[in-house]
């Protein structure tokens, strides 16, 4: 087959996969995008006592991340197959060693995971694996990884809850978030949370 032909063939097959989204009626998603909001998803409330105490949640069921009882919550996309979330798991322990060391940040910034297409025992297992202090939600289906945006792992979101119960993105990415401390402080600036206030 004559090359000119072959990259044709390729060029239609590109465009038929791009459209196939479309084709269906469903527009491709993209992760929430700085000063947008989450999409309408739910998590079951936890079963441990503890994790649902730091979340502020009480009885059973599901929630959604604006109904956590804090004023900043982080959400870490994750998979323990993930090798770069597993390199990372030290930092962002860190930065929830950072925020609940300090009085005035504990009950104002929480963080969850999302574990991209994990089981409750996947998810477990990175838990232990890497210590990790804060609530880790399975998402064996990826139903809420694809309504993220099916992002590549890990990726962080950061949303700033209002008093009304309203809530805005303010951060929104791939990769490692860098030094806890210097992220912290750029959570802080963005969020428009001071301390002591």
């Amino acid at each position: 087959m004559p090359p000119r032909m072959i990259l044709m063939l390729c060029a239609v097959l590109v465009l038929t996969c791009a459209g196939a989204d479309h084709a269906h009626g469903q527009a491709a998603i993209s992760p929430p995008a700085v000063g947008g909001v989450l999409p309408n998803l739910s998590l079951p409330v936890p079963d441990r006592p503890e994790e649902r105490q730091y979340l502020g949640l009480e009885g059973k069921g599901t929630f959604k991340i604006p109904e956590v009882r804090a004023e900043v919550v982080l959400i870490e996309i994750f998979s323990m197959y993930c090798t770069f979330c597993q390199k990372d798991a030290p930092g962002v322990n860190e930065l929830h060693r950072l925020i609940n060391d300090d009085s005035d940040l504990k009950n104002r910034i929480k963080l969850i995971g999302i574990g991209a297409g994990n089981s409750p025992f996947e998810v477990d297992t990175f838990r232990k694996t890497y210590s990790v202090g804060f609530p880790l939600f399975p998402d064996q289906d990826f139903s809420r990884h694809e309504a993220l945006g099916k992002t590549r792992t890990p990726y962080f979101i950061v949303i700033r809850v209002n008093k009304d119960g309203s809530h805005r993105v303010i951060y929104s990415k791939v990769g490692s978030f860098g030094e806890p401390k210097s992220f912290l402080e750029f959570i802080l600036k963005e969020s428009g949370l001071k301390k002591g206030a």
